[in-house]
């Protein structure tokens, strides 16, 4: 018997330490958290670390807020950093009319509000870019600042019918093949293979009314100068970590915003986060003002 007892002691106590122990594990994982946008679209979005100001990533077109994987372990040391699903994005939900940047401005703030941001630098990649001014209209009071990357290369720039089909008409005959061509065209060959090839084919893989409508009210908006009008609105400190890929037009865009900045990085293409992660994570410290 007192063989039997010690056994059970022995066995009720591994199941305290096992207890224990998936307390402490489930503890580590962070969970995505859903939130609806103004239109009522479920919009997923992820939290890590802690620390003010809030650093919320957004993602560019056909992308998600896995595109932010070099960044979050990095900056969630110092900062409470937030990544976003778009709507039509990642795992956020569908059933809107018309993926424009004034509602993808919606869904950030329907997360900020969510977790009572008070100051929040939002910081944008390519599309993310102009859908971080929209969300900063729409939040003066918690947006403190926005970081583009590679983007706003040249905001008042002009763009004809004829460009604007350009890009849209084999988007919009054969998604998926047109898409691997376009995604291709931002990468420089010295970029990993293995990066490109992941890049291409998941943006390939989004969802052809998303991307098309996205891409469509994007350009629509940049051509009649509402993009620029938006841009020159702001109150805010915008500065941008751009590659040396296409070139970005400094003095133009501080025709618009005179505080406006930008940093080019040598070398690298539209994905620089994710091509060079360690060069573009210092540039990004030195732009919000982290401590060493």
């Amino acid at each position: 018997m007192k063989g039997f007892a010690l056994q059970c002691v022995r066995y009720l106590g591994l199941v305290v330490v096992l207890a224990i122990a998936g307390q402490a594990l489930a503890a580590d994982v962070h969970w995505p958290r859903m939130t609806e946008s103004a239109d009522g679209v479920p919009i997923a979005y992820e939290v890590q670390g802690s620390g003010e100001p809030t650093l919320v990533f957004i993602h560019g077109w056909s992308c998600d807020g896995r595109y932010w994987r070099g960044q979050v372990p990095y900056f969630s040391r110092s900062h409470r950093v937030v990544t976003v699903d778009l709507a039509g994005h990642g795992h956020s939900g569908l059933g809107r009319d018309d993926y424009t940047m004034p509602a993808f401005g919606e869904d950030v703030k329907a997360v900020l509000e969510d977790l009572d941001v008070e100051q929040a630098i939002l910081i944008g990649h390519s599309m993310g870019g102009p859908v971080s001014v929209e969300a900063a209209r729409l939040m003066p009071e918690r947006v403190i600042g926005i970081v583009g990357v590679d983007t706003f290369h040249h905001v008042a720039s002009e763009i004809s019918q004829e460009q604007r089909d350009g890009m849209l008409e084999p988007l919009q005959e054969d998604f998926a093949p047109a898409a691997r061509q376009f995604v291709a065209s931002m990468f420089i060959e010295s970029t990993d293979p293995e990066l490109r090839d992941w890049v291409m084919h998941d943006m390939a893989a989004a969802p052809p009314e998303v991307a098309t409508s996205a891409m469509e009210d994007m350009l629509a908006r940049h051509a009649d100068g509402e993009a620029a009008r938006h841009f020159e609105e702001l109150t805010i400190p915008v500065v941008t970590i751009n590659a040396d890929l296409w070139p970005t037009d400094i003095e133009a865009n501080r025709q618009l915003l005179p505080e406006f900045d930008a940093v080019i990085m040598e070398e690298t293409d539209h994905f620089l986060h994710m091509a060079k992660p360690e060069a573009f994570n210092r540039e990004l410290e030195r732009m919000i003002g982290t401590p060493p």
